[in-house]
């Protein structure tokens, strides 16, 4: 096993630039972020933890993989699991919200997706789908991407973690406005 891992190994070179922004303003703006992630794998939090002065912004993340993980650390019950039918806008504005909540951070970027190789046959289950939502004070905003990769695994959890970043980067710029959750402000991309 080689250990010549170095800064140009991690985040992903797509990651780069996305990243230093959000950290940039959120650091200027004397702001917090923390992260509830499942899909991404711990991308986003690693990404963000990865910059200079991280302490100054990042509260927290959960990686939140499992049913049972949300269960134990999301506010889930087990209604909320008998129902659950896949990643939505609805699901990651309640783990955004409740992850807010728990750790009192300004904001909470949530996602939740399918990242491949497999998948389902609806569109919240083919590869490639990804909810995303940020939490706020005044709401929520939500976000839901279809990237074009198929079944490329990797690819769509680095790609997951840009979109996340890039609507952070909107709602804290304000051209992306939050509201009240479930009303809030969404978008698709495709």
């Amino acid at each position: 096993m080689s250990t010549d891992a170095s800064s140009a190994d991690f985040p992903p070179k797509e990651v780069v630039e996305i990243v230093a922004e959000v950290a940039e303003l959120l650091k200027e703006q004397g702001e917090t972020i923390s992260v509830a992630e499942t899909a991404a794998g711990g991308i986003i939090s690693a990404s963000l933890l990865s910059t200079p002065g991280a302490s100054q912004f990042y509260k927290g993340g959960l990686t939140l993989y499992t049913l049972e993980s949300r269960l134990a650390f999301a506010g889930w019950t087990p209604q909320t699991i008998s129902s659950y039918a896949g990643p939505t806008p609805a699901i990651v504005s309640g783990l955004a919200t409740h992850v807010r909540n728990t750790l009192q951070s300004t904001y909470t970027v949530s996602e939740s997706g399918t990242a491949g190789p497999t998948g389902g046959q609806t569109r919240n289950r083919k590869p490639g789908y990804v909810a995303l939502a940020v939490a706020g004070e005044s709401g929520v905003a939500t976000r839901e991407v279809e990237t074009g990769l198929g079944g490329d695994r990797v690819g769509n959890m680095v790609r997951f973690a840009v979109e996340a970043l890039g609507l952070v980067r909107d709602v804290v710029k304000g051209t992306v406005k939050l509201g009240a959750a479930g009303a809030g402000e969404s978008e698709t991309k495709i």
